[in-house]
């Protein structure tokens, strides 16, 4: 094992607009740790395991199921106050239960739909105050790297081959253009996010998978000291 004993986990989260190819990176890059024989685990959208514990384990998915898998129908009608509560209620859990205590174990956390997007999104929206968004989830934990992935929105219209919910357009209409104008603003969003050296801004415009990865392991070794032979 490459973690020294009581040597705490690194945090680091895949941020970057719908289409940038978070979820494609977060699990390559937890493969490669992985085969580095580096103790990781890869925490994304549906992550409800809660090591030792069946009944929290149970109470996550619980949650999950409200929150993620619910009824088409469901979202618009519950509201945008509603669904940030709700998102604040899921990331704390997972937070508490997964993310926490495995970097005390030691253990590295590639973290995919970090709630960075989340609070992008809001600051969009003219319901809900930005400052609202960012005190709810103000409490977890910090990252030690987070990866930008920036693409423009028409690549990323591109790589979803024209096919979006209407979440990702912003719920302004169903066209390709929606899609775009919404991720734009979200791009932007994001951008005023990314104001210390935590983040790790890197075009992924042009870029296939494996370049991504090879930029990211760079990242890793200059920001982190992880270093993949």
């Amino acid at each position: 094992m490459n973690i020294m004993a009581g040597k705490p986990g690194k945090l680091i989260t895949v941020a970057g607009i719908d289409g940038a190819g978070k979820s494609t990176l977060a699990a390559s890059l937890h493969s490669a740790l992985k085969d580095s024989t580096e103790h990781t685990i890869l925490v994304g959208k549906h992550t409800t395991e809660v090591p030792m514990s069946a009944d929290l384990s149970q109470y996550v998915d619980d949650v999950n199921a409200v929150v993620y898998r619910r009824k088409p129908g469901v979202g618009a009608a519950c509201g945008n106050h509603y669904w940030l509560f709700a998102l604040a209620a899921w990331y704390t859990l997972q937070d508490q239960l997964i993310i926490k205590p495995a970097l005390q174990a030691g253990v590295h956390v590639i973290l995919d739909n970090a709630h960075h997007k989340i609070l992008a999104r809001y600051a969009v929206s003219p319901d809900v105050p930005t400052d609202l968004a960012r005190q709810l989830f103000a409490h977890l934990t910090t990252p030690d790297l987070i990866l930008f992935l920036h693409i423009t929105a028409d690549e990323a219209l591109r790589r979803r081959n024209g096919d979006f919910s209407a979440l990702e357009a912003g719920r302004t209409g169903s066209t390709g253009e929606a899609f775009i104008s919404y991720q734009t603003h979200v791009t932007e969003e994001l951008r005023r996010q990314a104001t210390d050296a935590t983040w790790a801004s890197m075009d992924v415009t042009r870029k296939d998978a494996d370049a991504v990865l090879t930029e990211t392991l760079a990242l890793l070794s200059e920001c982190l000291d992880i270093r993949i032979p």
